[in-house]
C-alpha cells in the first residue's frame, strides 16, 4: 500500500514534494518494523534530504524523518 502511495505522489506531484517525502518516510517506517533495515535506509535518507530542502532543518517532519532514520539505525546496530 504504501509503495503504491509512493509512485502515485511521484506521478501527480512530482520528485520534490513533501508528501513524497512523507511517502518515503511511511514505507521507510514499514520496512524497518520487518527488520528490513537495508532497505529502509536508503528510503530514509532520501525522505531526510528532501524535508532538509523543502522544509528546512528544523521543520517538525524533517525532524521525525531524522529521529526515525537514527532509531532504526539503532535497531539495525544490535
Amino acid at each position: 500500500m504504501y509503495q503504491k502511495a509512493l509512485e502515485l505522489y511521484k506521478r501527480l506531484l512530482g520528485d520534490d514534494h513533501p508528501d513524497v517525502a512523507s511517502s518515503l518516510n511511511n514505507l521507510a517506517y514499514l520496512y524497518s518494523s520487518q527488520g528490513r533495515y537495508g532497505e529502509a535506509e536508503p528510503l530514509y535518507q532520501q525522505a531526510l534530504e528532501l524535508c532538509k530542502r523543502l522544509l528546512g532543518d528544523d521543520h517538525p517532519n524533517t525532524i521525525t524523518v531524522r529521529e526515525n532514520l537514527q532509531r532504526m539505525r539503532e535497531q539495525w546496530n544490535q
